[in-house]
């Protein structure tokens, strides 16, 4: 399972009785609630949380896209964001503060560090999905090493695609949720544009 969007366990007999609704609170009062919740969701949350788990937690009639929205509101000028990744919804601190939490914060696990050359081809795999090994090697002029492609699959950044049309059809490489998250992205189409910088994930290579 990727550490993006999951779908969530359904229902069971001790969720049957959780008041969504709240009719006996006023209607101000009623949608702080509703606000609080959304907020604890995404909180303790480790991955993006999806609209449609979000409402579990609000009345019926209630507007979830309302409620992050005075959310949002709310944290303006805070050091972190309710921000829409991967399908889902999350809280990210904001890039201004990057340096400052590199200097001081504890940020566990450094395992999605990359080098030069997995970033490069991680790049080439994003702008060029689904592409196989042969694809890879007519970009970069050379074989690109399986023990690299390895070392992706185990961050959970890429996972095999369809089969390629050429012979032997070899599998291909695509992105994953996790890609997504990793970058902050909502979707492959807010990749950027190709530029000097992004066709560096072409080129030459060391490995």
């Amino acid at each position: 399972m990727t550490t993006a969007t999951r779908k969530r366990k359904p229902a069971d007999d001790s969720e049957a009785v959780f008041d969504q609704e709240l009719e006996d609170l006023p209607q101000e009062l009623r949608w702080r609630e509703w606000m609080g919740r959304i907020e604890a969701v995404l909180f303790a949350s480790a991955s993006p949380v999806s609209r449609e788990d979000l409402a579990r937690v609000v009345g019926q009639g209630a507007s979830v896209e309302m409620l992050i929205e005075d959310i949002q509101t709310e944290l303006a000028g805070r050091p972190y964001e309710l921000a829409q990744v991967a399908g889902g919804w999350m809280f990210r601190t904001k890039t201004q503060f990057a340096d400052a939490i590199k200097a001081a914060a504890d940020l566990g696990d450094p395992s999605l560090a990359f080098t030069e050359m997995e970033m490069r081809v991680l790049c080439a795999i994003a702008y060029h999905q689904p592409i196989d090994r042969a694809g890879l090697k007519d970009i970069f002029g050379k074989d690109v090493s399986r023990d690299l492609l390895a070392r992706l699959r185990y961050k959970d950044l890429i996972a095999s695609g369809p089969r390629s049309p050429r012979p032997g059809a070899p599998h291909t490489f695509v992105t994953t949720e996790t890609f997504l998250v990793t970058f902050d992205l909502q979707s492959l189409r807010d990749l950027p544009e190709l530029t000097s910088d992004t066709a560096a994930c072409s080129g030459d290579t060391s490995e």
